[in-house]
């Protein structure tokens, strides 16, 4: 695994925040805000994306046990409906970090955009969760509640295979969708099936 940094401004409270479920086509988004301390490691810590389900779920583990402070929240896909995917990513950002203990002094933030928080400088990196612990900390614990989310969704709908597929638009999702129609906790401000194919929603 790469190695990470831990931080960006020494002696400061950095919280790295990361979203997870912006490209699914069911199920809510969600983000977490987590601060490390400086001295965190962990061989496996990384992009949640370049980890095994195992892997995010040993690291879960970790981090909420070993990170100063941590938070998860989420936004439900009629708020995304209502004010679109990029704004609701930002918004479960903020959630996340309103449940944080204390106000960090700077943020780390996945990506290029942010929307301000509560007057704390931030710094978006591109790929972060590739190259700040705090970032990567962020992405597993944001991924593994969300996966354990859509699994108990799968439950009530297993039609749509969101155990395996977490909302995402595989082929076998857009084939459910297309044969059953969609659920109330698809996305209807997404294109759930490919151009030029109608579906009339619940």
């Amino acid at each position: 695994m790469n190695k990470l940094l831990s931080y960006h401004q020494l002696g400061a409270i950095e919280a790295g925040c990361d979203e997870a479920g912006r490209g699914c086509l069911a199920g809510p988004v969600h983000a977490a805000a987590v601060i490390l301390p400086a001295d965190f490691y962990h061989p496996l810590l990384n992009d949640s994306k370049q980890l095994t389900e195992k892997q995010r779920d040993t690291l879960r583990f970790v981090i909420e046990k070993e990170a100063i402070d941590w938070a998860v929240a989420a936004v439900n896909p009629e708020e995304i409906d209502r004010i679109n995917i990029l704004k609701a990513s930002f918004l479960a950002m903020h959630r996340a970090l309103q449940q944080l203990r204390s106000l960090p002094e700077l943020i780390l933030v996945d990506g290029n955009r942010f929307v301000p928080y509560a007057g704390v400088p931030h710094l978006c990196v591109i790929k972060g969760d590739g190259k700040y612990a705090t970032i990567a900390a962020a992405s597993v614990l944001a991924k593994t509640h969300r996966d354990e989310v859509m699994a108990k969704l799968d439950a009530d709908f297993p039609a749509y295979g969101w155990r395996v597929n977490k909302g995402y638009p595989t082929l076998a999702h857009r084939a459910a969708i297309r044969e059953h129609g969609p659920s109330p906790h698809h996305r209807q401000s997404f294109r759930l099936l490919p151009e030029g194919e109608q579906l009339s929603f619940w």
